[in-house]
């Protein structure tokens, strides 16, 4: 079992600010690539960034490129989710996630079917 903690999430204006925290125990956080994906109301989820066990291969969604920054602490057991410039379209419900232990292909990384632990979600809304 494994248990996901978000935080961070809030109310913010248009070009603003927020990082997000999501704290991970029950299973050796360092053996897991780690992911952030977000639902708006009436879209599906859909991915955001992820990280490898050890912070060196990132991957991003296309719409946050440039803007977000996704890292790790294995040592405090957290992966974080720095958003900056953020737009409306930001909206959502941010949900942490941990890998699939033994997927390592691409998909993995990307697609929600990687993952197989979830957090409960932290909303961020950015108004206009």
């Amino acid at each position: 079992q494994v248990q996901l903690v978000e935080s961070g999430g809030g109310l913010v204006q248009a070009g603003g600010s927020l990082r997000l925290s999501c704290a991970a125990s029950g299973r050796t956080f360092s053996s897991s690539f780690m992911g952030w994906f977000r639902q708006a109301p009436g879209k599906e989820r859909e991915f955001v960034a992820s990280i490898n066990w050890s912070g060196g291969s990132r991957y991003y969604a296309n719409s946050v490129k440039g803007r977000f920054t996704i890292s790790r602490d294995n040592a405090k057991n957290t992966v974080y989710l720095q958003m900056n410039v953020l737009k409306p379209e930001d909206t959502a419900v941010y949900y942490c996630a941990a890998g699939r232990l033994g997927c390592s292909a691409y998909e993995c990384y990307v697609k929600d079917r990687g993952y197989d632990y979830w957090g409960q979600g932290t909303q961020v809304t950015v108004s206009s």
